[in-house]
């Protein structure tokens, strides 16, 4: 089965020393910004914080914090309003996704 290929496959990446280790909330957070930047949209601390309806807005803060300390986002002040801080992937979270779409190509084989 190619999708539980995928799984082995994604696991074994994410026990690799060059990323991070992170936790599930870490892992859907990361997949929900990237669906939105893939589509162009800059999204915000407070609208990623609305972003996982299922986890209070709070403990997302406290996973930005946490990704931002990993390496994997960094935040941008609006050009307008310093108040406004946008999440942004960063080059280590640029190559994490290439290396999640070389699993699911490899999975796909």
């Amino acid at each position: 089965m190619s999708y539980l290929k995928f799984l082995r496959l994604v696991n074994t990446v994410r026990q690799l020393p060059s990323y991070p280790e992170m936790d599930g909330t870490e892992v859907q957070l990361l997949n929900v910004l990237a669906q939105e930047w893939h589509t162009g949209n800059k999204i915000s601390v407070v609208q990623a914080m609305g972003m996982l309806p299922d986890v209070s807005p709070s403990s997302v803060h406290r996973r930005l914090k946490t990704l931002r300390t990993k390496g994997l986002i960094s935040l941008e002040e609006d050009a307008l309003d310093g108040r406004i801080k946008y999440v942004v992937g960063t080059r280590l979270f640029t190559k994490y996704l290439a290396k999640l779409d070389q699993c699911l190509a490899k999975a796909a084989r």
